[in-house]
């Protein structure tokens, strides 16, 4: 069994930081779950456009108030707290924050740990692994 306390989490290399959000990775690649969890923050007024092509994503929002953009029909999505939606296709999309938003992401395949957004808004499959 694998148990982890995103408290704990948020004070290791498991925590990545970036422009305009931070994301603790609880589950990873190394993890051998066949999927990756985090839990990540989306700062005030950001706006982040993402292309995850080499991956599947559901976000889940735990808190916080936004929107999500499909870029191939500029339809937005309004999100707030109970809120899923599902990057099923590698949608090109355009995440806001009205306000600070804490969201439940799943990912497979699954992260190594380390990534952050290229210049296309995806991560890479290959990226450096987090140690516990």
């Amino acid at each position: 069994m694998i148990v982890r306390n995103l408290k704990d989490a948020e004070k290791t290399d498991r925590k990545i930081v970036s422009e305009g959000w931070d994301s603790t990775r609880l589950l990873l690649k190394n993890d051998g779950m066949g999927f990756s969890f985090h839990i990540t923050t989306i700062y005030r007024d950001a706006e982040l456009h993402m292309h995850y092509q080499n991956h599947l994503e559901t976000v889940y929002c735990v808190s916080g108030y936004g929107s999500v953009e499909t870029v191939a029909d500029g339809k937005v999505y309004p999100i707030e707290p109970g809120t899923v939606y599902n990057l099923n296709l590698n949608d090109k999309h355009i995440l806001r924050a009205d306000e600070e938003m804490k969201l439940a992401c799943v990912f497979n395949p699954p992260l190594h740990g380390k990534e952050v957004h290229n210049a296309e808004g995806a991560y890479e499959l290959d990226a450096e692994e987090v140690k516990d």
